[in-house]
């Protein structure tokens, strides 16, 4: 086990319990044994809950400082659409606030049907991102234009930027086609985060179907049948790992993401795993 991959945080998605606020998520995160958090910082879509914390503001410092004290780190934040009428440089504010609370990555999803636009718009993203020291990962699903993660890769390949790269949602990769196999060919540098979830045996097909799944139907890692211990032996040892399973009522938050992280240990042990619990 080398040394780097020892180090990376294990973290845990703001979708799994996207009804508690960013600070106090931390400290249930930090409590439950995870040591990074991602945060929604722009709606998913239209009507979806989010969390504003703008660089400089009071929000943006209380955050700040509760990530401190519980001695977290953010790794990304979410979730952006590159539709037909995306403009990169309207998520500059974004950009900036995650950056103010340490931020490594912005996770979006294409929806473009025009695809000379959609890489223009991805590479354009990613510029602008590095500005703020970040990466952009596309994710791949079965209802959106980038539908699979071959053709995620496919987008980033062609933009051509350092830090971009195609995310690994253990959901949608399997769902839409992809194969472990996929993932130890592809280019390792493409390759820097992975989303674990699992799923039943019967697989959505209708668009309604895959988003009902998505947001409600997904389980804790290792509880149903998707290949995660082959997925997690086959991306690169860097890739930063986290959980998302949203979270359904009447379920306590603290209870549902301490049965989440005991999960995830689980199966990161038997995939022969090391990342860094808090």
């Amino acid at each position: 086990m080398n040394s780097t991959h020892a180090c990376r945080p294990l973290g845990l998605a703001h979708f799994s319990a996207i009804q508690v606020p960013p600070q106090e998520f931390a400290a249930l995160a930090a409590k439950a044994g995870f040591s990074a958090v991602g945060l929604r910082l722009y709606p998913a879509f239209p009507g979806a809950p989010f969390y504003e914390v703008p660089a400089g503001s009071a929000a943006s410092r209380d955050l700040q400082q509760r990530l401190n004290g519980e001695g977290m780190q953010v790794y990304d934040i979410e979730f952006v659409t590159l539709s037909a009428d995306f403009v990169p440089d309207s998520i500059a504010p974004i950009l900036e606030a995650a950056n103010a609370i340490g931020a490594k990555s912005l996770s979006v999803c294409g929806d473009d049907p025009d695809r000379s636009r959609l890489v223009s718009n991805f590479a354009e993203l990613c510029d602008l991102a590095a500005r703020f020291d970040m990466g952009v990962d596309l994710e791949n699903m079965g209802w959106r234009t980038v539908a699979t993660f071959s053709d995620a890769l496919a987008v980033v390949e062609q933009a051509g930027k350092p830090n971009g790269g195609a995310l690994v949602d253990a959901l949608h990769f399997c769902r839409n086609g992809g194969e472990p196999s996929a993932l130890s060919a592809a280019p390792r540098s493409r390759i820097r985060s992975v989303q674990l979830c699992d799923a039943g045996q019967m697989a959505p097909h209708s668009p309604e179907e895959m988003i009902a799944e998505a947001r409600s139907g997904r389980l804790a890692p290792g509880e149903g049948v998707l290949p995660l211990t082959a997925i997690l032996r086959a991306v690169p040892e860097d890739a930063a790992v986290s959980v998302e399973v949203p979270i359904g009522p009447p379920v306590d938050p603290q209870d549902h993401i301490c049965h989440l992280f005991a999960a995830s240990r689980q199966l990161l042990d038997l995939a022969g795993k090391t990342v860094r619990a808090h």
